[in-house]
């Protein structure tokens, strides 16, 4: 588990932003998100097709194609982009990369980094898209 996001995660959070910034009847296509958003846009495609793929967005073909969110923004949580990008995220490991942490004992770091790991994951799993509003607009779901 990283404390950070990785670079594909990191535009699955982009991509989804901004089809949450979207009315949800409009079909949002690639090309804008990557423009609106600096995603290049061989990367958004294959980040869209794992959103897809997790039920996180739904793709539309042909020339009015694009993408919709699946679900209402309070119904998709954090971890769930975190997730269909990263896989699980749930296995809270050493942070010293084969440092002294051993199944016969824990290195002197390690409980503060899981700690620390541990209420990462819990504020990705209480947030929804809806609890990640732009600035000076009203909450909407």
């Amino acid at each position: 588990m990283r404390l950070e996001l990785t670079r594909e995660g990191d535009y699955a959070v982009r991509a989804m932003l901004a089809l949450a910034d979207a009315d949800p009847a409009d079909v949002v296509s690639s090309r804008r998100i990557a423009q609106e958003w600096e995603i290049p846009p061989r990367f958004l495609k294959q980040v869209l097709a794992k959103l897809a793929g997790s039920g996180l967005v739904v793709a539309t073909t042909g020339r009015r194609g694009g993408y919709q969110l699946a679900r209402p923004l309070a119904e998709i949580r954090i971890i769930e982009i975190v997730e269909a990008i990263d896989g699980p995220t749930g296995n809270i490991r050493c942070v010293l990369r084969g440092g002294p942490c051993r199944p016969d004992g824990r290195c002197r770091v390690h409980e503060v980094f899981a700690l620390a790991q541990e209420r990462y994951l819990e504020t990705l799993v209480s947030r929804t898209l809806a609890d990640i509003e732009p600035p000076d607009t009203p909450a909407r779901s």
